[in-house]
């Protein structure tokens, strides 16, 4: 696999970060649009998910770098309940270019909520804005 000089020689396949939120009226499907029960609404936790993958690049990237979402492929398996904790989980498995690979998965107290895939770019944040405004 190569590697080109913008992504950091600290981003490795392997690497995992977990983050961790509680469900409340906010973040429930009802809260969010997608449905109309008091349950983790699927968005949030393919955010959360997100999360856990922009975390398992910060660290690594430099100056001006940052990572972007381009797709997410996830199931939602399980329900969880207000005062819920959800753990989302991202392990890096390929590297292609500037193009980063994960296998995501969330799960509460009872176990397993969510798993899938997820794909980040690291990209120059200045040079990345820029591209974006132009399209107004």
């Amino acid at each position: 696999m190569s590697r080109i000089p913008e992504v950091p020689a600290a981003v490795e396949i392997g690497k995992t970060v977990s983050v961790t939120d509680t469900v409340t009226e906010n973040n429930t499907a009802r809260a969010l649009g997608s449905g109309s029960l008091d349950v983790f609404a699927t968005p949030a936790m393919a955010a959360l998910m997100e999360h856990a993958a922009r975390e398992c690049l910060s660290a690594a990237l430099t100056d001006g770098q940052t990572s972007v979402g381009a797709r997410i492929n996830v199931a939602h398996t399980a329900a969880s309940p207000v005062g819920a904790e959800i753990t989302a989980t991202a392990a890096i498995t390929g590297i292609d270019g500037r193009k980063v690979e994960f296998d995501v998965s969330a799960a509460d107290g009872a176990g397993e909520v969510g798993k899938g895939t997820h794909t980040r770019y690291i990209v120059d944040a200045e040079k990345f804005m820029t591209k974006a405004s132009g399209r107004r």
